[in-house]
């Protein structure tokens, strides 16, 4: 793996930590770039995570030495689900892809020893910058739920003097026909 600037939340640093400890008879080779990712990252809290980051469970799309583009969740491995929809980063790509900025490259031996040049195109939904929005909005909701909601219609009693809608006889129930 090249060497970059990664940005990484609390959770995916512990994560990537995690395989580290745990790591008993995998590909070394992966390990070997899990433990330079871990050393190369800049560490945020996830409501510090720029929004243009992959972080785990970001749907992002990629290419691949200049090829068609990709979109896939980037996963910790664990997820069920449909066939070519995550990306672990118990693979060379997705732990490419993790911690990287929109536009950003890196360049990664792939496990045939052919060099591969991964470009992060968009990140199309980060479940960081999602709680944020989701926690702006509620804020909002309460601010406004606390104000009197009041509509003045300018003329609206023009020609009414100040009189009532019902009918004259004070009765205005139009029974049950009108349903």
């Amino acid at each position: 793996m090249s060497n970059g600037t990664y940005i990484l939340t609390t959770k995916d640093f512990s994560i990537l930590e995690a395989l580290c400890d745990n790591w008993h008879g995998r590909d070394d080779r992966l390990l070997v770039h899990i433990r330079h990712k871990i050393n190369s990252a800049t560490v945020v809290f996830r409501d510090d995570l720029p929004r243009e980051v992959a972080s785990i469970n970001s749907r992002v799309r990629f290419r691949v030495n200049g090829g068609e583009s990709d979109a896939r969740v980037i996963s910790t491995g664990q997820v069920d689900g449909p066939v070519g929809m995550f990306l672990p980063i118990t693979t060379l790509r997705g732990l490419a892809l993790l911690g990287l900025r929109e536009g950003q490259e890196i360049t990664i031996e792939n496990i045939y020893g052919d060099a591969e040049t991964i470009m992060l195109d968009a990140v199309e939904y980060q479940p960081e910058t999602s709680r944020r929005e989701r926690h702006s909005l509620s804020q909002d909701a309460v601010v406004s739920r606390g104000k009197t909601h009041l509509r003045l219609v300018s003329g609206g009693m023009n020609g009414r003097d100040g009189q009532s809608f019902g009918a004259a006889d004070g009765f205005d129930d139009p029974g049950p026909s009108a349903a």
